[in-house]
């Protein structure tokens, strides 16, 4: 995670179009140092959970498909959640790694109870695919295993993750620099250790390590506080709907900023209190503040990363 932590750092230090304004930082913090407002990870009730490896299958399948809502206006994170719980209460087998190599575009729709094609519908297809032929090639088929062979460390789950499952490889080429953001397989590893409650399989010697979880709704929320500032060009780009490309320079910089930005803040937290607050816990109320806030405008990229 310090390859996140470092590349999201450089990026904000060069960046052209998203600044990370430090005295924004300042009076977030000081709205909030005494009492950080903490959120469950399950408080919309939308998560399978039963306390055993099933959940792992299907948080590794949910975070595999976990990207690019928005060119649908009606799909959203939770019907893909729910969907996917309620497919797996109706058959304990829907996960499994041999079936879900096999699984076509209106299979998952079906599954999912979605009327028309998803976006990237192909790449989420593909995406199935890789994970089912992947965990059955090198995990026996369970994500499981994925977990219990990294001995407690979210930081070695991440990695793992990254080096087996392409599809999770969440980097990109900017100004010269390669930068890491690993979005998902960060987001499975926090998954993991919210829905057990940092115990069993979701206990980790070193989650503070797991930074935030660059999407497009926490970029939009910390611009919303006054913690980033876009160029001109940039909010202009946002306010008209115009898509932004994969991997340009101001796509990369909304992401890593916000990486770089949240870290700021919780060395601050942790510099005033004298509590050590998790990145993990500062995306959950980020992200819960700005999907309770629907008229927020957020970037839009076509990608499977987030």
């Amino acid at each position: 995670m310090e390859d996140v932590r470092a590349t999201s750092a450089w990026v904000a230090t060069h960046s052209s179009h998203v600044t990370v304004d430090t005295e924004g930082i300042e009076k977030v913090v000081e709205s909030v140092e005494n009492s950080i407002p903490k959120v469950e990870w399950n408080y919309e009730g939308i998560h399978y959970f039963d306390n055993g490896p099933l959940t792992l299958q299907y948080l590794f399948v949910l975070d595999a498909l976990n990207f690019c809502f928005w060119p649908d206006k009606e799909l959203n994170y939770d019907d893909l959640a729910s969907g996917l719980k309620e497919a797996l209460e109706n058959d304990q087998t829907v996960f499994d790694a041999h079936r879900l190599q096999k699984y076509t575009g209106p299979e998952l729709r079906k599954m999912l109870k979605w009327p028309r094609p998803l976006p990237l519908e192909d790449e989420r297809v593909r995406l199935l695919h890789e994970v089912g032929f992947e965990l059955e090639r090198s995990f026996g088929g369970k994500a499981s295993n994925i977990v219990e062979c990294c001995g407690k460390s979210a930081a070695k789950l991440v990695s793992t993750i990254a080096r087996h499952f392409p599809g999770f490889r969440d980097h990109t080429v900017y100004k010269g620099r390669q930068v890491f953001l690993y979005k998902r397989a960060q987001i499975f590893a926090a998954d993991v250790w919210g829905a057990f409650k940092g115990k069993g399989y979701g206990e980790f010697s070193d989650v503070g390590s797991i930074t935030i979880f660059a999407d497009y709704i926490v970029p939009a929320v910390l611009e919303q506080l006054g913690v980033l500032r876009y160029s001109s060009s940039l909010d202009n780009t946002i306010k008209s709907n115009k898509e932004i490309g994969s991997g340009t320079e101001e796509e990369v910089e909304l992401r890593a900023c916000s990486i770089y930005a949240v870290e700021k803040m919780r060395d601050l937290i942790q510099k005033r209190t004298g509590k050590q607050v998790l990145s993990v816990e500062l995306d959950l109320w980020l992200w819960a503040h700005g999907i309770s806030n629907p008229s927020l405008q957020h970037h839009r990229t076509l990608s499977i990363y987030y």
